[in-house]
């Protein structure tokens, strides 16, 4: 069977978060879809944003991991696309809350606001929580 792809994007000031969050995914067997930026050249983050979502409806991943400095604008161009709930995060317990509650599928965080070890703990909640469905299941459906 082969391993689920995990869709990654940042843009500039999320290079280097990116790249780290990037190799602990693979360590931990997943598939890695890359889809930008290559470089802490500046960039626009919400091009980044879209390709990650247009990643996820075309099928190519399920879930996503977005980085740029704050983790706002690359959540907020990513949201624009039916079928993506990108939580932007700053602790591990909201990464499990967004996936718990909100069914979230990308992970956002800001590279200058979140330590790597906590963006890296948060990762590891989001990949290790499951929707909890039940009474969640019709407030997410609203969105």
């Amino acid at each position: 069977m082969a391993s689920e792809t995990i869709v990654v994007g940042s843009d500039h000031a999320g290079f280097s978060l990116k790249e780290t969050l990037k190799a602990a995914l693979k360590g931990k067997g997943f598939n890695v879809l890359d889809v930008g930026t290559s470089s802490p050249e500046s960039v626009d983050y919400p091009d980044f944003g879209h390709k990650l979502a247009e990643a996820i409806e075309g099928g190519e991943a399920n879930r996503g991991v977005l980085v740029c400095g704050s983790g706002i604008g690359i959540s907020i161009a990513a949201n624009r696309h039916p079928g993506v709930r990108a939580a932007n995060c700053t602790s591990p317990e909201m990464a499990k809350l967004a996936r718990l509650h909100n069914d979230a599928n990308v992970l956002a965080l800001g590279e200058r606001l979140v330590e790597e070890n906590v963006a890296l703990a948060c990762l590891d909640a989001f990949l290790e929580t499951a929707f909890e469905g039940g009474r969640h299941q019709a407030r997410v459906e609203k969105i």
